[in-house]
């Protein structure tokens, strides 16, 4: 049986970015935290069904709740980097993004004591024009990412990226694994059965037929993703738009239920192992490299 990556961005409801235009940019001064209860529903959840997850965390998040993402790691789960702020790549400059990815990854592993060596962009905001972020990446210490959702969309996507892991970046012996979020290829078009709004809009069973069909048909795993704030329907709701308040809030009383069917009928560990144990087009991570942070050879 195919263990397929869980991937949790560790934000609060306030950073999403339809929520984020919907309140027209209020600051996170304006909205209570919430993320503590959020990710203490997904622990339990994800340990009722014996399910490992890669919890990508914003620094702050971090620098603000270290106890949380120390609990995570203790529960077995593998704590990545979701950047420092909430802010999109495609606004920064190469010296902004080196010195936030930097930050976060110190306030990160201040918390932790450990290595972190997986990244995930907010937004999936790293498009063609910002490939000069993977040798940052690589420099500052990561050995994979997870920033390509390769499907048509309004906000970002790159549809005619692989589907698979695949090697991204390389510098000597030192390289970088992108590992993009999950999507089934039909009729010549990408679908997104990788979670996020996807997962909380559409039918359960779309997302369930997708993840069997790659997993059988292709002998594949698929890297599926969401927020902790897609478990907190009695989250905070102020005036917006309505378009804004479709694309936020439908589906989150659900999204547990669906959660659990997911976790029920596949098999889900951290992104880490994912690429441990499957033998990709892209070189594999070695076990040691992955735990210290060091340098993988070829």
């Amino acid at each position: 049986m195919i263990t397929n990556a869980l991937s949790v961005d560790v934000e609060e409801y306030y950073h999403a970015a339809i929520f984020r235009r919907g309140t027209q940019g209020r600051g996170p001064q304006s909205f209570a935290s919430r993320v503590e209860q959020s990710v203490d529903r997904l622990l339990a959840l994800l340990s009722e069904h014996g399910a490992r997850a890669t919890f990508f965390v914003l620094g702050e998040v971090a620098a603000l709740h270290p106890a949380m993402v120390r609990r995570i790691a203790a529960e077995g789960h593998e704590i990545g980097c979701h950047s420092d702020r909430h802010e999109n790549v495609n606004t920064q400059q190469p010296r902004e993004f080196r010195a936030d990815t930097r930050q976060a990854r110190a306030r990160i592993e201040s918390a932790i004591g450990e290595a972190v060596v997986g990244y995930r962009a907010p937004n999936f905001s790293i498009g063609r024009a910002q490939s000069w972020a993977y040798p940052i990446l690589l420099e500052e210490g990561f050995r994979y990412d997870s920033s390509i959702h390769p499907i048509l969309h309004d906000r970002y996507g790159q549809p005619g990226a692989p589907r698979f892991p695949y090697e991204i970046h390389r510098d000597g012996p030192h390289r970088l694994v992108e590992f993009p979020i999950g999507t089934m290829r039909l009729l010549g078009v990408n679908l997104p059965i990788g979670g996020g709004g996807f997962f909380r809009l559409l039918p359960c069973a779309l997302t369930r037929l997708g993840i069997q069909r790659v997993n059988t048909a292709e002998n594949r795993p698929v890297m599926f993703y969401l927020h902790p704030w897609e478990l907190d329907p009695g989250q905070p709701r102020p005036a917006m738009a309505w378009r804004h308040r479709f694309r936020h809030y439908v589906g989150l009383e659900r999204e547990a239920a669906k959660l659990s069917a997911l976790l029920r009928r596949f098999r889900f560990g951290t992104a880490r192992e994912v690429l441990q144990s499957q033998d990709y087009a892209a070189p594999r991570l070695p076990v040691a490299a992955l735990a210290a942070g060091e340098p993988s050879s070829p």
